[in-house]
């Protein structure tokens, strides 16, 4: 992956090659082209470790204020490789690539603030899935309409077959259903609101980063390392609001949060490193097989219910994967 110049004949910046997009060393990506096999085990891998962050997160009971926690963490462990990663690489910067760090960190915070209220007001097995599904549902048409890229019909199959997943795991026709008790339909009404709006979110992040990896041949590690600093800033009120409750919160969620921010950095920058080789329109559904991972983990070992549907929404989740790797 490295260039083949003088620069990259030391130890250190062949191994910097490896996590990072020299601008005049590859070629522009083909948007009819299948997803590769390696991009296709590097969103599988991502999958589940996004399936596992969650479930130590959503062990923890935070709020925003243990987001803040996990992106100070998060600083201090990836600080080595964004060091060695980005020393010769960020002062190199020029305006477009400080934009898209800066817009990603700011679409961050709002997904995940956006997140955290729907949560507050509604039932995850309601917000969750439909974040996770409509947002690369529209990943997808943004990535086919606005950026040029070309789908299969397979890959359209894929599509239909995650998003029909993820509805089957949020519920089933049950969703659809009337409700006769009026609290029971507003919370319900709110959870389609914010797991539509945290879709968005997701949709937009994904475009950005994306368009940073794509077209701007921006490290995957410094866009989410460098983003992290945008979110640390716009978290940071929020607990300077209540100090000792953040005291209070950080001796109970420290070692939730060191492990969040170990792992969860790792997932996205394979989903990063994945858009390098292969259309976003493929990429971004594909990340939903996290989903299966989170049902069957929710079913077998968190005791949930729903067992039929879940599987059958796992299963459909699994079958548009494939179609999409094959497409």
């Amino acid at each position: 992956m490295a260039s083949p110049d003088a620069s990259d004949k030391t130890p250190g910046c062949a191994v910097r090659g490896l996590f990072s997009f020299p601008r005049q060393a590859r070629a522009p990506l083909s948007p009819d082209l299948p997803m590769s096999l390696q991009a296709f085990a590097l969103i599988i891998i991502a999958g589940l470790i996004h399936a596992g962050w969650n479930i130590v997160a959503k062990k923890a009971g935070g709020d925003s204020r243990f987001a803040f926690f996990t992106s100070v963490i998060m600083m201090v462990i990836w600080a080595p490789l964004g060091w060695w990663v980005g020393r010769d690489v960020v002062p190199t910067w020029g305006r477009n690539e400080w934009l898209v760090v800066l817009a990603s960190g700011l679409l961050h915070v709002a997904y995940y603030v956006t997140l955290l209220r729907g949560y507050r007001s509604a039932d995850l097995t309601v917000v969750y899935p439909l974040a996770r599904g409509s947002g690369p549902l529209l990943s997808s048409m943004v990535a086919v309409v606005f950026l040029g890229e070309q789908i299969s019909s397979l890959g359209a199959l894929g599509i239909a077959g995650v998003v029909v997943g993820v509805f089957l795991i949020a519920g089933g026709p049950g969703l659809l259903r009337a409700r006769h008790d009026p609290e029971a339909r507003e919370r319900l009404r709110l959870g389609l609101w914010y797991g539509l709006l945290t879709g968005a979110f997701i949709a937009s992040y994904t475009v950005v980063d994306g368009y940073g990896v794509k077209m701007l041949l921006m490290s995957p590690i410094l866009i989410d390392y460098m983003g992290n600093f945008v979110r640390v800033f716009l978290l940071a009120p929020v607990v300077l609001r209540d100090l000792p409750t953040a005291r209070s919160l950080w001796r109970t969620q420290w070692r939730f949060a060191a492990l969040v921010a170990l792992i969860s950095p790792i997932a996205y920058v394979l989903v990063l490193y994945a858009m390098q080789d292969a259309p976003m329109s493929h990429v971004a559904p594909a990340r939903e097989v996290s989903m299966l991972f989170a049902a069957l983990i929710g079913g077998h070992m968190l005791r949930e219910g729903d067992r039929l549907a879940r599987i059958a929404g796992a299963v459909c989740i699994a079958v548009g994967v494939t179609a999409l790797g094959l497409g």
